[in-house]
């Protein structure tokens, strides 16, 4: 076990009495705490002899930044006015949403803010908000489950093809999926994202990365979904080569598991320490894109973006080696996310808290409840949304208020009205808890036009 190393220890060095000391010490009882004291204090000094040669440095980047250009750690007050933003459906939203959305546009960093029609309040930004940043990213704007996204795959296979086939798609997903903190496939699959470099640069990352193997290829718990159902195409592009018509496809909902909310939860927690802000509002705390740890987090929370994408990759390879077919189609997004784009000429960091990127011919998938349809849409590029359009149909009643408000028999009613059958799936998740997708859709025809409807027919998930 290495010695205790206190703030002396680092003043004797020759460290400038100031929050070098603090960030000093807080990186050794991180990373170096089993190491032996002479060692530890020899890598400090090398750092405080040349602090540029550290900088990016996975345990040391931070100690560098302090003593070349420490961050400015002060409370940031509210602006007293909102910069510009756009509401969509505004008589469909909550008032405490709306609260939050006009509370993160008196940010300081805060360019621009719009609100989608199934939005419903949240922690920081609301769920189906989003708001645009200069030079600054918010952990809480993305939200816990990093990269959520959704999939859509598609066979060239007729919608003729499920009928008597109930037992054999029902045992597919219950035998090919995993859902829940718990639950792995047996037979893992290795996958190139595993072996990205930030695994071994930023040593957050070096820890979640045997979690990361495990959990590839399955499925968070709450919403997340993996089903077969029917996709209507009404006005298919050419380049995929499937005409007008109604097609078996596999529908998946789920982020970046057990990784993406690591780094969620570290990354605010520095921000908050870096950002203070009014208690309401803590919960947007940012971290300048400039800084160490800004970076930092760009690269994780990447990461974890595509690592959600190789979870649902091998989703859908499960189940189309399970059918023995191949699949035609993959539409993709996520709507858990920041990205670079420029707003109003500059250059902004967009993040998507529950919405879908809906730039000028981008697709994505919004979908409705476990009873309602999905949609496959092109976005229209509307800078009033900042090129955004919803992530589904959004909340009518909390997870408590729909558990204390239907009944398994309702529900049982609702699904079979639909003819959909399901795996697993909770009260708090009944398709009367959500807001209705077609009148969502509605909305926003400004945003996006629809290019396909899916109806599901079996639904799995957390049991």
């Amino acid at each position: 076990m290495g010695s205790k190393i206190s703030g002396k220890d680092l003043i004797k060095l020759g460290f400038p009495q100031n929050n070098s000391i603090n960030i000093g010490l807080s990186q050794i009882q991180r990373y170096r705490k089993r190491e032996k004291k002479e060692t530890v204090l020899q890598e400090v000094n090398e750092v405080l002899l040349a602090p540029a040669r550290f900088s990016g440095h996975g345990v040391w980047g931070k100690l560098a930044e302090s003593l070349i250009k420490p961050v400015d750690v002060r409370l940031h007050e509210l602006l007293t006015h909102r910069v510009p933003f756009s509401i969509f459906g505004e008589d469909l939203i909550d008032e405490r949403a709306k609260f939050q959305l006009y509370d993160a546009l008196k940010l300081p960093i805060a360019v621009a803010g719009a609100l989608m029609p199934d939005a419903h309040s949240g922690y920081g930004l609301p769920i189906g908000g989003v708001l645009a940043t200069h030079q600054s990213v918010i952990p809480y704007g993305v939200g816990v489950d990093i990269g959520c996204r959704m999939s859509l795959s598609i066979f060239d296979l007729p919608a003729s093809f499920i009928k008597g086939k109930d037992a054999m798609l029902l045992n597919m997903l219950s035998a090919h999926t995993k859902f829940g903190m718990y639950e792995t496939h047996k037979n893992k699959i290795d996958h190139e994202v595993l072996y990205r470099s930030e695994f071994q640069d930023i040593p957050l990352l070096k820890g979640l990365q045997d979690k990361a193997y495990k959990q590839l290829g399955t499925s968070g718990g709450g919403n997340h979904f993996v089903e077969f159902g029917i996709i209507e195409l009404a006005a298919p592009r050419p380049e995929w080569k499937l005409g007008p018509g109604c097609y078996l496809a596999v529908l998946s909902h789920s982020g970046s598991r057990g990784l993406g909310s690591a780094i969620a939860k570290h990354y605010t927690y520095l921000a908050k320490k870096q950002c203070p802000l009014p208690q309401h509002v803590q919960h947007l705390a940012w971290l300048d894109l400039d800084t160490h740890d800004g970076q930092e987090y760009w690269l994780a929370m990447n990461l974890a973006g595509d690592y959600a994408k190789a979870c649902h990759e091998n989703i859908h390879q499960r189940i189309a080696k399970a059918l023995g077919k191949r699949i035609a189609l993959t539409i993709e997004n996520h709507h858990n996310f920041a990205w670079k784009e420029t707003v109003n000429g500059q250059e902004c960091v967009v993040h998507r808290k529950g919405a879908t990127p809906a730039a000028q011919g981008t697709l994505g998938i919004i979908p409705g409840s476990m009873t309602a349809p999905g949609y496959l849409v092109e976005g229209l590029g509307n800078p009033n949304s900042l090129n955004s359009a919803s992530h589904g149909a959004g909340r009518l009643y909390s997870r408590a208020d729909a558990k204390s408000s239907f009944t398994k028999a309702e529900m049982n009613k609702n699904l079979a009205e639909a003819g959909v059958q399901l795996l697993g799936g909770s009260m708090d998740e009944s398709p009367m808890a959500y807001k209705d997708i077609d009148q969502v859709m509605h909305l926003q025809k400004e945003l996006i036009q629809v290019l396909g409807i899916f109806k599901p027919k079996f639904v799995r998930m957390e049991s």
